[in-house]
């Protein structure tokens, strides 16, 4: 069963035995500076192994009196002027290491490839529509055997679109080769870019890198300032597909989540959107 979201005060968490975690992922500045404490505790009592919390510069002395250490920084991450970090506690010291976490040098060198992505004939790309939501699950029901988040299921998706959630499809005539999601905080101005899949017969066709393109491109419409991912660890071409296109290595959040079986530790990259400059 996937994790659960919750609300404690009036801030937003995710927490359950799959990630074996609790995640602050939207802190309500009234709930300082008692949310670190309510954190462990929620952990403690559920029998969790971390806490992480995506936070803002201003809070996070509140985080370190209780033990927090900072795991990635997000520059610009609150309306493209005020850095985010995320922090975490662990519950057990074993968790609290992975040796094959750390990153690809070359990564940390590569420069962003020229850009503009240029699909292979027959392909188009789009905003997904919520009649595309059975096929989008089932692209990525067969590409990921676990998920933090239910996109496995049509409802789901479909919930997610009617929020701040929007899909991208990339298609083959009436066929989804690809998709990938940006999950916008418009408060803060700042998206997340994620849920990256791609059909097996499809893949080496740069279409998770036009649908990166797109999405930027979107969001910089809707207003967003900076644009983040939370990528796998181990897995090289999704990091790379970030390190190219022109994003930087923020940090990594060592044992965070389970994904395709087991508990992985991830990269955080991040990069401002084009056209945005800060004052």
């Amino acid at each position: 069963m996937p994790d659960q979201v919750a609300v404690i005060g009036e801030s937003t968490v995710q927490h359950g035995p799959e990630n074996n975690r609790v995640y602050l992922m939207h802190l309500f500045p009234g709930d300082m500076p008692e949310m670190p404490g309510r954190l462990i505790a929620l952990a403690g009592r559920l029998g969790y192994t971390k806490v992480i919390a995506r936070v803002p510069a201003e809070v996070l002395d509140g985080f370190f009196d209780e033990g927090y250490h900072v795991e990635a920084a997000l520059p610009g991450l609150y309306r493209g002027r005020e850095d985010g970090f995320f922090v975490a506690r662990f519950l057990d010291p074993a968790r609290a290491a992975d040796p094959a976490a750390a990153v690809d040098r070359r990564l940390l060198q590569d420069r962003p490839s020229e850009r503009r992505i240029c699909l292979p004939d027959g392909f188009s790309i789009r905003e997904a529509l919520p009649e595309d939501a059975p096929a989008i699950a089932r692209l990525y029901a067969e590409t990921f055997a676990t998920y933090p988040f239910p996109i496995g299921d049509a409802d789901y998706l479909r919930r997610s679109m009617a929020g701040d959630v929007r899909f991208f499809v990339v298609r083959r005539g009436e066929t989804i080769a690809a998709a990938s999601s940006a999950e916008m905080d418009t408060t803060g101005k700042n998206v997340e870019m994620t849920d990256f899949a791609v059909l097996p017969e499809c893949r080496g066709l740069r279409l998770s890198a036009a649908l990166l393109e797109a999405m930027e491109e979107a969001m910089l419409e809707r207003g967003m300032k900076t644009a983040y991912t939370i990528c796998r660890a181990g897995w090289y071409p999704v990091n790379r597909l970030f390190a190219g296109g022109g994003y930087r290595y923020g940090g990594t959040l060592i044992q965070n989540t389970q994904i395709c079986g087991r508990c992985e530790s991830m990269h955080v990259w991040h990069r401002p959107l084009r056209g945005f400059q800060k004052p």
